[in-house]
Parts: structure tokens; C-alpha cells; sequence
């Protein structure tokens, strides 16, 4: 259990299977966590320094939540360096 009080942050990094020609956009979301009920609940999650080939996929916490675990999901889209591959059926 993650305890303690005041500000807390976890942070990421995450690298694209394939780069971007320019920074896409990227949603991050919490898919799953497990937090105290003893105190409030307080979750920030963001995506941060974005390039064409990453980002930072960023938790932040405060005040006494007691955090176990968190699973993060994102999603990205941009422009590709080329266009193939991509093929409507």
C-alpha cells in the first residue's frame, strides 16, 4: 500500500512500437485500480512530454489516499511517416 501524505507521483515512460511523423495525440485513462476506502479517493493520471516516438504516462496522488495498485490504458493516433498499411475493407 502506497502511504504517506501530502503530494505523491509515479511516472512511466512509454515508447511507441513504430514513430510518429509528428507528436500524436495520446488519452490515458485508469482501467483498474485498488485504493483504500479509509479515505478519500483522489487520482490524477495524464500524459506528459509527448513526442513522435513516447511519452510519460504520469500518477499523481495527494492528501492521504492509500493507493495498492493502478493500471493505466492509452490510446494514440497521429500521422504516420508513410501511408501504407493503411487499407480499408
Amino acid at each position: 500500500m502506497w502511504r504517506g501524505k501530502g503530494p505523491r507521483q509515479s511516472r512511466a515512460a512509454v515508447t511507441f512500437s513504430a514513430p510518429y511523423l509528428t507528436p500524436p495525440h495520446v488519452q490515458v485513462s485508469i482501467s483498474m485500480w485498488d485504493i483504500s476506502n479509509k479515505s478519500n479517493i483522489r487520482a490524477d493520471v495524464q500524459a506528459e512530454n509527448i513526442t513522435a516516438y513516447g511519452f510519460d504516462v504520469v500518477f499523481r496522488t495527494w492528501a492521504d489516499t492509500q493507493v495498492a495498485r493502478l493500471r493505466v490504458a492509452w490510446t494514440s493516433f497521429g500521422e504516420l511517416p508513410q501511408d501504407e498499411g493503411w487499407e480499408l475493407y
